[in-house]
């Protein structure tokens, strides 16, 4: 394995959309959603190691997570663990992961990616991310992996390129914000945008550059901290330091102002795994169109429900159609699939009422 390859996997979300199963204590990347034997930091983690040597790889998130992360990532040591004291976004914890790569190796290529979605076709991905790699490696260029899109959705991001570059790898025309739903046609008949998948390759020392460019103040308060970084003094360093940080994006603070972003479309199969509908969509159904994780079933006219047990149990439905039923411990879901953006406000309500005591 080439030792100038390195990832940052990005583990710090609740993903609030998966509740009852993903809460602030225990969220989605430590769970064995699929119901494969591996959970998606796992199975991420794996795909990478592909590619990338374990002791290269390094795990983005909040500080309350770390004794798990150990836990289910027995490859790497605690000093590959960046841990996030404050929520800032994506923009200051790739910059303080790409300063302690930059530091640790200055010829760095580094792959930054989140922790849980669902990638099928890992020989492609490994054949996508090298040739990514390789023009990094070429080219003081940042690159970004783009998911052909297979219907108008408006939960994505979008990015725009030439639509007469016939390149494997073009030039970033633009960043489009989650659009309204007749705007996603609109994309998708243009066939020159492709959703954002949040998958980033470039040089730690080009990434660093472009911070030292576009967002000045938040390098500045890193950079002074670069004599502490994998020292054993960098915790106290961040600790002081990181909730200063400027709370943003990569995409907005970096890749939608840089003139040196490029695109390479995925050949991969691709799922964000970001809602109970998405994760319904991903796993095999039974003979009434129902997904079931983790339990024996016995359903009449029922069908087309995400089904999901956190212990193994019997399931039994009766006239259920188009539900997510979730069962875990002290909270039972029963949700209309077609409400599922919905779980996010509801939680909100749930708060109101009962306080953390559920969440």
């Amino acid at each position: 394995m080439n030792k100038d390859y390195y990832a940052v996997i990005m583990a710090g979300g609740i993903g609030s959309r998966f509740w009852p199963v993903s809460t602030e204590v225990f969220p989605k990347q430590f769970h064995d959603m699929l119901g494969t034997g591996q959970t998606l930091l796992q199975k991420t983690f794996s795909r990478l190691n592909k590619i990338i040597p374990s002791e290269n790889i390094y795990i983005l998130t909040n500080e309350m997570y770390l004794e798990i992360t150990l836990k289910q990532l027995p490859e790497i040591s605690e000093k590959q663990v960046v841990l996030e004291p404050a929520m800032r976004n994506t923009a200051p914890c790739i910059l303080l992961s790409a300063l302690k790569i930059k530091k640790r190796n200055p010829n760095a290529i580094m792959l930054v990616a989140p922790s849980d979605h669902w990638i099928e076709d890992e020989r492609a991905f490994a054949q996508d991310v090298q040739a990514c790699f390789d023009a990094a490696q070429r080219d003081d260029i940042l690159l970004t992996l783009g998911i052909e899109p297979t219907f108008p959705n408006t939960g994505f991001g979008y990015i725009e390129s030439d639509k007469n570059d016939s390149s494997e790898i073009k030039k970033v025309k633009q960043f489009c914000e989650k659009p309204d739903y007749e705007t996603a046609k609109q994309f998708l008949n243009a066939g020159n945008f492709l959703w954002n998948a949040g998958i980033f390759i470039w040089s730690a020392k080009n990434i660093v550059a472009s911070f030292e460019k576009h967002l000045t103040e938040m390098n500045s308060l890193f950079s002074k901290g670069m004599a502490f970084l994998n020292t054993s003094e960098e915790k106290i360093f961040i600790e002081e330091n990181y909730s200063e940080a400027q709370n943003i994006s990569i995409d907005y603070g970096i890749l939608e102002k840089a003139d040196n972003v490029y695109l390479k479309k995925a050949t991969f199969d691709w799922n964000d795994l970001g809602t109970w509908g998405a994760l319904y969509d991903k796993l095999e159904k039974d003979e009434n169109n129902n997904s079931v994780v983790n339990a024996e079933t016995f359903v009449k006219d029922s069908k087309n429900n995400m089904i999901f047990m956190a212990s193994k149990k019997l399931v039994v439905l009766d006239g259920i159609e188009d539900y997510i039923v979730v069962d875990k411990e002290d909270v039972l879901l029963l949700f209309p699939k077609q409400k599922e953006q919905e779980i996010k406000e509801l939680l909100k309500e749930v708060s109101k009422k009962f306080g953390k005591k559920y969440l």
